[in-house]
């Protein structure tokens, strides 16, 4: 074998990893270590509670797996519902100002900031900038959230889940930003990130699906059922997950399954009452001074602050 072929077979695994990680990489300024206001100012987002940043609990310490499941999808419920109730106060907030004939410095402002963030390169305040947007400033179905991160992160038991809050395997580039994978090929510079909290996680997650161009296909499936008067499942959003592993159709098939064998389709049902919340419940949602407010279908218990 020429030196020519050894040396390109030692960097083809490393480019491989390298696209492949890509996908699932959040971005160190916005995604980690800051609260969520510091990303983009809005006066009606209120702190986030206390609760949000506790760390994973020991799901490896239960030796029923139905108990560890519950505990687990328990744990992920509350988080889901705090990062997906405060996307929805901001939505809100984005089809106020299109409705507007003029905006203010403050409102341009805010909506240049969330382009940024959602990698939207449109003219400040044009049409276009408000559809696109709106397209990637929604929702993910708990379903989805749950079987991804139970898949990502063997039911929090991974090594990156416990170490560094990483429930779905985002990786970062730079030097200490996260942790450094034991399988790692040599000559790559990848680590799993490490974020403060399981909420950052959650939230980091999140924001990946709505901007990343490896899932327009996701918000595509969940623009059309929003334009029908429908709420997408996490079923029907997974076919849009096929670059989220180098497994592709059969990674695909495997989320379908965890969420149909573990009936996460329920949390999507349960959900519903979050998206038909009027403005002043989503505000109580997003600022639930305690997290088992967020697991009962009413919304009456979960009061604002941190108290």
């Amino acid at each position: 074998m020429s030196s020519g072929i050894r040396a390109l077979l030692l960097v083809f695994p490393m480019v491989i990893f390298g696209l492949w990680g890509a996908l699932h990489t959040p971005d160190p300024d916005l995604d980690r270590d800051r609260d969520e206001t510091d990303d983009v100012a809005l006066a009606q987002l209120p702190p986030l509670p206390r609760w949000s940043r506790a760390d994973l609990p020991d799901f490896s310490s239960y030796s029923d797996t139905t108990e560890k499941k519950a505990a687990f999808f328990s744990f992920l419920y509350p988080r889901i519902v705090l990062a997906n109730s405060r996307i929805l106060i901001e939505r809100a907030y984005l089809q106020s100002l299109s409705d507007k004939d003029e905006l203010s410095k403050s409102e341009l402002t805010w909506l240049k900031n969330q382009a940024e963030r959602l990698r939207v390169d449109e003219e400040p305040g044009s049409a276009d900038m408000f559809r696109r947007l709106e397209n990637r400033l929604d929702v993910i179905p708990p379903s989805l959230i749950m079987a991804q991160a139970a898949n990502e992160s063997a039911w929090g038991t991974s090594r990156f889940a416990r170490r560094g809050n990483n429930l779905f395997g985002q990786w970062c580039f730079s030097k200490g930003c996260g942790i450094v994978p034991q399988s790692r090929v040599d000559g790559a510079s990848h680590e799993v990130a490490d974020f403060d909290s399981p909420y950052l996680s959650v939230r980091s997650y999140i924001q990946n699906l709505n901007r990343h161009p490896a899932y327009q296909t996701l918000r595509d499936v969940r623009l059309k059922a929003r334009s029908s008067g429908d709420d997408a499942s996490g079923s029907s959003l997974a076919a849009g997950l096929l670059d989220y592993s180098e497994r592709g159709e059969e990674y695909v098939k495997e989320i379908r399954n965890m969420i149909r064998y573990n009936n996460l389709s329920y949390y999507d049902e349960k959900f519903r009452s979050v998206r038909d919340s009027s403005q002043q419940q989503l505000l109580k949602l997003a600022s639930a001074s305690n997290e088992e407010a967020l697991l009962t279908d009413s919304q009456d218990d979960a009061t604002g602050g941190e108290g």
